[in-house]
């Protein structure tokens, strides 16, 4: 996603009310420096204009009593030429506090996505729970899996016997994402993040369903077996839908707040603390998921510190991130107060990181750019992360047995790894190449699956990379591009994905070396992005190409595009086929993105209306085959068989 940023509300912050704002605010134009609160506590912070509706008697307002406040404030300070800030030694705390002017900006996105699945199993008779079972058949349907069973469903026909047959799931969706931010001052802001009905399937929440308590002497949910609403007993009298309420109609509440953070703004450099998010070249490691179209992202807690050298572009800086804490003294009576502690700092996954990159000011990057010069950006990002005590496998600090006896539901984990990341950028004329490579390092001592007797502790060693060349051509409209992208996989273990418990048993010696790419990373409709969920343990070629047919300065646009995804293992045993082929993709979409909604001087974010109609089909290779021996009941059909979906993608962006 990318947001408009537009002045939505100001805020007197003496008076701590909210006053209109006046044609020249609503501009493009910055604030008037001389926008001090008056001491009066009901005169706005910004001055109306004078009209006919003003009380008589009223003084008007008299701008040249704002650059005469401004001379004076000049001649306080030790230089007048405007050149206050430039060095830290001349900061003094009026330059930051004297004229604040709280300012709440409301950026963020409405989505809702229809969405049709058709085979995404490929074909494959496998029966549920099976690890051939790429994605699971759907409830509705009836199939003979591999092992003869018959997985049937006789609910279908006239004397309800005939058994179901679909292979398709077809829904709905929506989100509402606010990222309110709050300008206490040019140095200072709290910034944040709130998905409200967060990917809710629609009709999901209708008032024929509802949980109750259970009865006395237990805890939890059972379902109303008859229903709450006596007028809506089943769902075919359903009149209304309910907001998500965890425990009542769903596993979720309606409103989740997933970031919230502040910044200072110092005069050698930025002090971050919160819980933010984080985003690294490619996005390939670490995604920010901010996208229309993103379900996924990283957030971190962590307080950070960037720094830099604003006249050649280099920023650097590092951070102590709150990974995972383990077991801590939270309770459900916490909403009544009360501040939940930390009960096991050597259970704690402490994780510091340093970066350093270059990028370039993008006015400057236009600039040179115009002139024909190279323009280059990159950095350098590396973590180091380490864990000596955790929550037993398969537990979490909620359900794990804190008892001695039961070593406080603690087992030794001995973690720790370094994960170096680079990320370069080269810009020329109409031409974008990029790549971001990561690699992970490091060891562990126990793990729900062990390693053979003489890996102690158990190795891990895994890769990425991700690479994008774009070329721009009839004034911006044609863009054509080629991706690829590599995820080292395991040649000791079968299987691309990984098991309930995250980790797959080993046939042989060696280190865990299946990488995969942050799952907002997407290259394709179907394969890496729904059936495999991301991409792991395998590559990728991606020739593609848009071109939008109309396109003005104002953002309006319409256009097509269409991409072809090969895809292939990195090792062949792991596949289910044994073979490297895993299938190609083909994916077509046309677009529209009507004109910005307001003013908006980055050319290079959406706002307004935007929508899209996506359709692909995936043709599956031999990767993902039945082995020989495996097909080998007559009466089951093992051919494989192409998967297809259709997207519709509506947004406002604001």
């Amino acid at each position: 996603m990318v947001l408009r940023r537009s002045r939505l509300i100001a805020v007197a912050f003496a008076a701590a009310a909210i006053f209109p704002r006046t044609a020249a605010a609503q501009s493009n134009e910055p604030p008037p420096a001389t926008g001090q609160a008056p001491a009066g506590a009901a005169e706005p912070l910004i001055p109306a204009e004078p009209s006919a509706a003003q009380p008589t008697g009223t003084p008007p307002v008299d701008p040249s009593k704002d650059e005469q406040k401004l001379v004076r404030q000049g001649r306080e300070r030790p230089t007048n030429d405007g050149t206050i800030g430039e060095r830290p030694s001349e900061v003094y705390s009026e330059d930051w506090w004297a004229h604040t002017r709280p300012i709440i900006e409301l950026h963020g996105y409405f989505r809702t996505r229809g969405e049709m699945y058709h085979n995404f199993s490929l074909g494959r008779p496998a029966p549920p729970g099976d690890q051939q079972n790429l994605w699971p058949q759907p409830l509705d349907h009836s199939f003979q899996g591999s092992n003869g069973t018959n997985y049937n469903v006789p609910l279908c026909g006239n004397n309800g016997t005939t058994e179901c047959q679909d292979r398709s799931e077809a829904f709905a969706n929506l989100r509402l994402r606010l990222n309110p931010e709050i300008h206490i001052s040019d140095n200072l802001r709290i910034m944040s993040q709130i998905d409200l009905l967060d990917n809710l399937v629609l009709g999901s929440t209708p008032d024929a369903y509802a949980l109750r308590p259970s009865g006395s002497g237990t805890t939890g949910y059972n379902p109303a077996v008859n229903g709450y609403n006596g007028y809506a007993p089943l769902g075919a009298f359903t009149i209304t839908q309910g907001p998500p309420t965890a425990g009542v109609n769903g596993y979720r509440n309606s409103i989740d707040v997933q970031r919230a953070w502040a910044e200072y703004l110092t005069p050698i450099g930025q002090l971050r603390f919160g819980r933010m998010p984080l985003h690294w070249g490619l996005g390939m490691l670490a995604n920010s998921g901010d996208r229309l179209d993103d379900d996924f992202q990283t957030n971190a807690d962590k307080i950070m510190f960037v720094s830099g050298i604003k006249s050649m572009d280099l920023y650097f800086g590092g951070s102590w991130d709150f990974v995972s804490t383990g077991p801590t003294s939270a309770t459900p009576y916490d909403v009544y107060g009360g501040q939940p502690r930390n009960m096991a700092n050597l259970a704690n996954v402490g994780q510091w990181t340093l970066f350093a990159a270059k990028r370039t000011n993008p006015e400057m990057q236009r600039l040179k750019l115009s002139r024909g010069d190279v323009v280059f950006n990159g950095g350098f990002y590396t973590v180091y992360r380490k864990q000596l005590l955790d929550v037993k496998a398969g537990e979490n600090p909620i359900t794990s047995d804190r008892s001695p006896a039961n070593t406080n539901g603690l087992e030794r984990r001995g973690a720790e790894a370094f994960i170096p990341d680079a990320w370069v950028q080269l810009l020329w004329n109409k031409l974008r190449v990029e790549g971001e490579l990561a690699m992970i390092f490091g060891s562990l001592e126990q793990s729900p699956v062990q390693g053979f007797s003489s890996e102690n502790p158990l190795k891990i060693a895994m890769w990425g990379l991700a690479t994008q060349t774009e070329l721009r051509a009839v004034e911006d409209k044609l863009r054509v591009q080629f991706g690829a992208g590599y995820a080292s996989g395991d040649q000791n273990i079968e299987g691309l994905a990984p098991g309930a418990n995250g980790l797959q048993p080993r046939l042989r010696e060696g280190a865990i070396s299946t990488f995969r790419f942050h799952p907002a990373y997407y290259v394709d409709y179907i394969f890496f992005r729904r059936i495999m969920t991301r991409v792991q343990g395998a590559y990728y070629f991606r020739p593609s190409v848009e071109y939008d047919f109309v396109r003005s300065p104002n953002g309006q646009k319409f256009g097509g595009g269409a991409a072809i995804i090969w895809s292939r293992a990195s090792e062949f045993v792991q596949t289910p086929g044994n073979k490297r082929d895993l299938g190609v993709e083909l994916d077509l979409q046309v677009y529209y993105q009507s004109k910005d909604g307001s003013l908006n001087d980055d050319p290079n974010k959406m706002g307004g209306f935007y929508t899209a109609l996506q359709y692909g089909v995936f043709f599956p290779l031999g990767g993902l085959d039945y082995l020989p021996g495996e097909a080998n009941n007559p009466a089951i059909s093992y051919d494989l068989s192409s998967a297809q979906t259709v997207r519709l993608l509506m947004g406002v962006l604001f």
